[in-house]
Order: structure tokens, then C-alpha cells, then sequence
């Protein structure tokens, strides 16, 4: 036969480090929650953000993805440096703001490569072949590009201007 357990050890309350323990997990738990809920919703109400959606756009788009129209290569005479002719064959990628001005820089194609070509074939082979040079040349091809294709329309986005291949020989 077994014994029966003495009362007290089965009626034992629990210690009050225990239930410490849980009140403050549960303010945690509760402080944790509210202040989620406060930062979530704390953008949607502010009428002076509202107000400015062409700043919310830029940011938008700014964080977007970056968008690459890969041009096909450009093979071009350099102008004579003294005696020496060259010639430069480089291929060149942009980045732009989105799939629409992607797809303007592709419809406007031949307008891109003359502007790039006549960059290219004005320059000498001693301006371009230093990495200052390269970046110069990069930052005019970016400004023609930017330059509106249809007069008083608004500029293109182009944000960079990359060469995927630069090779320069003598002729």
C-alpha cells in the first residue's frame, strides 16, 4: 500500500520570485507590442508628409533598383596625336533611373550613338587613356545623354555612365 502525500507538499503556493518573473515579462511583452504599434502607424497620420509627395517619389525612386541599357560597341578614329593616328573601339553601359527611361534610351537609339560618337571621335588618344581621362570622357557622354531627345521635353535620367571594354590601338 503506498502512503499518502503529506497536504502541504501538494498545495504548495508558488514563490513570489516566480511570479515577478511573469509580470515582468508581461510588461515587456505588452511596452514591446505598443511601441511596434506606435512606430508602425506613426508615418500614416502626418498631414505635412502627405504634402510633399514628390519628395516621397524621389526617395522611391532613388532606393529602386538600378536599371542597366547596355550599348553595343563603338569602334571610332581618335584624332592625331602629332604623327600618331589611333583608333578606339569601347563599349559603354548606362545606368538608368527605370525600366521607362530604359526603354526611352532603346527607342532613341540612333540619337544616343551619334551624340556618343561624336564625344568620341573628337577626342585624342593622350586624353583618354589615364584614368582621369576615361572619368572626363564619362561625365561628358553622361551630360550629352542627359540632354532632352525632343526639344523642351524633360532630360533623360541617366545616373552613370560605365565602359565595359576601352581599347585603344595605333592604326
Amino acid at each position: 500500500m503506498k502512503a499518502a502525500a503529506p497536504p502541504d507538499a501538494a498545495a504548495k503556493p508558488p514563490s513570489k520570485k516566480l511570479a515577478m518573473i511573469g509580470a515582468l515579462v508581461a510588461v515587456l511583452a505588452l511596452g514591446g507590442g505598443g511601441a511596434g504599434w506606435f512606430f508602425m502607424h506613426k508615418g500614416g497620420d502626418d498631414t505635412e508628409e502627405s504634402a510633399k509627395p514628390s519628395k516621397k517619389k524621389k526617395k522611391a525612386k532613388a532606393h529602386a533598383a538600378p536599371v542597366f541599357a547596355p550599348l553595343e560597341v563603338f569602334t571610332v578614329n581618335l584624332q592625331p596625336d602629332g604623327e600618331e593616328e589611333s583608333m578606339l573601339q569601347t563599349t559603354i553601359t548606362l545606368e538608368v533611373l527605370g525600366p521607362e527611361q530604359a526603354d526611352l534610351i532603346k527607342a532613341n537609339m540612333p540619337k544616343v550613338r551619334s551624340r556618343v560618337l561624336l564625344l568620341l571621335s573628337a577626342k585624342k588618344a593622350s586624353e583618354v587613356k589615364t584614368v582621369d581621362g576615361k572619368n572626363k570622357l564619362a561625365a561628358e557622354i553622361l551630360e550629352a545623354l542627359k540632354k532632352p531627345f525632343v526639344e523642351h521635353d524633360e532630360p533623360q535620367e541617366v545616373n552613370d555612365v560605365m565602359f565595359t571594354q576601352f581599347i585603344i590601338q595605333p592604326q
